[in-house]
């Protein structure tokens, strides 16, 4: 981890920003290791609002059991898909992999087969001592299933305006790397999405807040975007960046921010590497 050696006292303030339905759990959780840890989510997670991206996914809900294997790309992918599924009776007969970066996703994946009785043996995912969760660490697990003729849907987010405005972005280059991979293998990939993603409109108080000296917690190269756009003039010279990946860390240190660290995305993961930051004095 870099700028360990100059690490603020004024640390001991943390501001999460994860998606406001994920930020309580992280909060309560650094709380009670004695942090002040607050939630500024720096993006807003919904529905897709637009017609023909909803009446995509609300085809692929209705026939998910046609294809080889279905990558989800974040817990709320796995959440938003599993919404609109109702159990087919003739799903049990196919077998349909579903592959998950990290074992957050996972989890959230299991509880969702579990409800169609479908067994978490089906699910791929890096091994839990992989230096990282992301879309490279769970190619070697997949690769054998990337062969020719093989049917791959890759569910995921769309970047849009507050208004709903699609905006072209989806998440992580690391997907589309993978999404290469499989298809240089022979494979046929398509992708849906089955959420949106955009910026919050803050309040005044969450204006303040971000304002404040803080160890920010990011866990997306786009949320670093909105808080570029949402404060282009700031100085984050002396702030902190706790980053899940290294690609989010280079984001970090583009918007400005010198003290940056790296961790992996699971909880304790996250917790010993703020400790590992936190000030002496």
């Amino acid at each position: 981890m870099a700028g360990h050696a100059a690490v603020p006292s004024r640390w001991s303030r943390v501001i999460v920003t994860r998606p406001a339905g994920e930020a309580g759990a992280w909060v309560a959780a650094l709380q009670a290791r004695g942090w002040e840890a607050h939630s500024l989510p720096l993006i807003d997670i919904g529905a897709p609002r637009d017609p023909q991206v909803l009446a995509r996914l609300r085809d692929v809900q209705a026939r998910w059991s046609h294809w080889d294997a279905l990558m989800f790309v974040s817990t709320a992918a796995v959440q938003h898909f599993f919404d609109g599924v109702l159990p087919d009776g003739g799903a049990h007969r196919t077998g349909t992999r579903f592959w998950a970066p990290g074992p957050g996703t996972a989890r959230t994946l299991s509880v969702a087969l579990q409800r169609l009785g479908l067994g978490p043996e089906r699910i791929d995912q890096p091994p839990a001592d992989a230096l990282q969760f992301d879309s490279e660490h769970l190619w070697p697990v997949v690769s054998s299933q990337a062969r020719a003729g093989a049917r791959l849907l890759v569910v995921r987010g769309v970047s849009t305006s507050a208004d709903g405005v699609p905006m072209g972005g989806t998440e992580g280059s690391g997907r589309e790397w993978l999404m290469e991979q499989c298809r240089a293998r022979g494979a046929a990939v398509e992708a849906c999405a089955a959420y949106e993603r955009h910026a919050p409109r803050w309040t005044p108080s969450d204006r303040a807040l971000a304002e404040q000296d803080a160890l920010w917690f990011f866990s997306s190269s786009e949320a670093v975007a909105h808080l570029r756009t949402a404060m282009p003039a700031a100085d984050w010279s002396r702030a902190g960046a706790l980053c899940t990946h290294e690609r989010i860390a280079a984001a970090a240190r583009a918007t400005g921010f010198v003290h940056v660290y790296t961790s992996r995305p699971s909880l304790p993961d996250v917790l010993v590497a703020l400790e590992s930051v936190r000030s002496p004095i």
